[in-house]
């Protein structure tokens, strides 16, 4: 009886680890999982010029970190204090747009990058952005951090 038990735990153990290996929903590709990454960014950006407080703030995951040259700002809520002043005036003090996307093999961590610009249009910085997959299509920021734009040597 015994060796019947281990015989049947073993079996179930195999089956179970047999199941573990065969994904049971199809991973999206790379080029599907950058254009999700990228849609999102345009989205997030797209918050700042619709004057959308509340919808930039569903792009931060909880424990996000903003990187500033004034303090990091760790987690949603610090993120979301510390951005409010830029939702609060009709006028967006600043756009940005995403230039790249990469996404890990994996397809759950991916970075976006691009431009900042002034409200004249100016280039003014850039942003570098690293995004998690919480939940299937659902991408949130998990890194933030713009720096200043340094324009390139003039070509001789």
């Amino acid at each position: 009886m015994r060796l019947r038990s281990l015989s049947l735990l073993a079996a179930c153990l195999m089956l179970a680890a047999a199941a573990a290996s065969f994904p049971t929903s199809a991973r999206d590709s790379n080029p599907d999982l950058r254009k999700q990454v990228m849609d999102a960014e345009r989205a997030f950006a797209a918050t700042m010029k619709a004057r959308d407080f509340e919808a930039f703030t569903r792009f931060l995951a909880d424990e996000a970190i903003f990187f500033s040259p004034h303090g990091n700002l760790r987690g949603k809520q610090a993120i979301a204090r510390g951005w409010r002043p830029y939702y609060d005036k009709p006028q967006a003090p600043f756009s940005w747009e995403p230039e790249e996307v990469e996404v890990l093999e994996s397809g759950t961590l991916a970075y976006s990058g691009g431009p900042i610009y002034d409200p004249s249009g100016r280039k003014i910085g850039r942003f570098n952005s690293i995004w998690r997959l919480e939940a299937p299509g659902q991408w949130k920021v998990v890194f933030d951090r713009g720096s200043d734009f340094v324009p390139p040597p003039p070509k001789k």
